[in-house]
């Protein structure tokens, strides 16, 4: 198959591209500039996600689109928000898609998207998951947890703190619990879904094998990069969101109110994906300990 992949050229982008090229289907990546890509299987085509009449030309000839589009955080006064590229972006690739002559759509969500949500974060992600059901397209709808790999923004930060800082801030009490999932076990799954007709017009909570507190997840890392122990400071969540709700603007501070509630509202599921898709995610510990030691290999 033919492959539209937008936002394939980001962290969970690589991981797909990989998964998909390794099926044997071919790629067509949407890209913000023009590219020469050398890579065998894939062309890169420019386009933007906001802008739709620059969609329609690139998606034809493909069989199927993927969209990977997503932020972490917003910076309105660089235009970068939810509404436009959570929203506005799925609806405008649903409309290229249809006016391509595609059937087949993948969407990556969010785990916690739902319709009363509170974080707008996961109110816009569920907004764009509503569009893709009433598309009249055959959709499949991937919710992850936290993604973890080698050049993710998450674990790898939390290792940078921990490797510099002699305490690290906690938000509360650490015990919110979360169930990261690997970004080749994410990409298996997309890949995997083109090929399997009984994912259509279905949505997957995608978890990783461990449960695991926050504290505890810093103690893994902390084993990890050879320590003992982490020392931690616990910051009252009263403190933490008044200083995210001055700071948060500024992209220096490292967390957002947004970031804040979905920590403590915890990222967790029943792992019921693996009912269908009949693999065992890989432990965190054993992940992080071959990319936080400098082993990870690309595709």
């Amino acid at each position: 198959m033919r492959i539209f992949l937008a936002g394939g050229t980001g962290f969970v982008g690589g991981h797909v591209r990989c998964a998909l090229l390794e099926k044997g289907h071919e790629l067509r990546v949407l890209t913000h500039r023009r590219l020469t890509c050398s890579e065998p299987g894939i062309e890169a085509v420019e386009g933007d996600v906001t802008r739709p009449e620059t969609l329609v030309a690139a998606m034809q000839g493909c069989d199927a689109v993927i969209n990977l589009v997503g932020i972490i955080r917003e910076f309105p006064a660089r235009g970068i928000t939810f509404e436009k590229l959570h929203v506005a972006a799925t609806k405008n690739l649903l409309t290229a898609a249809l006016h391509a002559g595609i059937h087949r759509f993948i969407q990556m969500s969010a785990l916690g998207a739902r319709p009363a949500a509170v974080s707008l974060y996961h109110q816009t992600k569920y907004r764009a998951e509503e569009e893709v059901r009433a598309s009249g397209l055959d959709w499949t709808i991937f919710r992850p947890s936290v993604i973890f790999g080698p050049n993710d923004d998450f674990i790898n930060k939390l290792a940078g703190i921990i490797r510099n800082l002699p305490i690290v801030p906690v938000v509360g009490d650490g015990l919110y619990r979360l169930q990261p999932i690997d970004g080749n076990d994410v990409a298996r799954c997309f890949a995997m879904a083109l090929e399997m007709p009984e994912t259509v017009g279905q949505s997957y909570g995608l978890c990783g094998r461990d449960r695991i507190t926050y504290q505890q997840l810093l103690e893994i890392i902390a084993k990890t990069l050879g320590k003992k122990s982490v020392r931690t400071l616990n910051v009252p969540v009263p403190f933490m969101k008044l200083a995210a709700s001055i700071l948060q603007r500024f992209s220096f501070f490292p967390i957002t109110m947004d970031q804040i509630t979905m920590l403590l509202e915890e990222s967790i599921c029943d792992c019921t994906w693996r009912e269908t898709f009949r693999f065992e995610p890989i432990g965190i510990a054993e992940a992080i300990h071959v990319y936080l030691k400098g082993h990870h290999s690309g595709c």
